[in-house]
């Protein structure tokens, strides 16, 4: 299977790794169910640099980008939306849940993963 190689601005790197550093709880909370290849085989990574942007979780193995939207994204919706369709030109797919949902129906947010992964999946 071919990757697709997304650039990103190297800039971005040292930003990254201060986020895995200081990440959420929510953050913590789904990298827990994420890492390893624990969702169904496939490789995640967090805080990952894409173009001129850092996603929260992504697999290129989907070409697939998890985003926990929390306060900061609360007032920075349309940002995120430029953002998202900028990354969709890659062919990058989104799927976005809400700090609340993470934290407190981490069940409901890794059965809409699993059930994204076998609609869209290559596995």
């Amino acid at each position: 299977m071919s990757r697709n190689i997304i650039p990103y601005n190297p800039k971005l790197k040292e930003k990254a790794r201060e986020l895995r550093n200081n990440s959420t709880l929510s953050e913590v909370i789904l990298w827990r169910e994420l890492k390893g290849r624990q969702m169904k085989g496939f490789d995640f990574h967090r805080q990952k640099p894409l173009g001129e942007f850092i996603v929260d979780f992504f697999s290129n193995e989907l070409m697939l980008a998890i985003e926990i939207d929390g306060d900061s994204h609360y007032s920075n919706e349309n940002r995120d939306l430029i953002r998202q369709k900028k990354l969709e030109q890659f062919g990058v797919a989104f799927l976005r849940f809400d700090d609340l949902a993470v934290k407190f129906k981490i069940d409901k947010v890794l059965k809409s993963i699993e059930e994204w992964i076998e609609k869209n999946g290559c596995k």
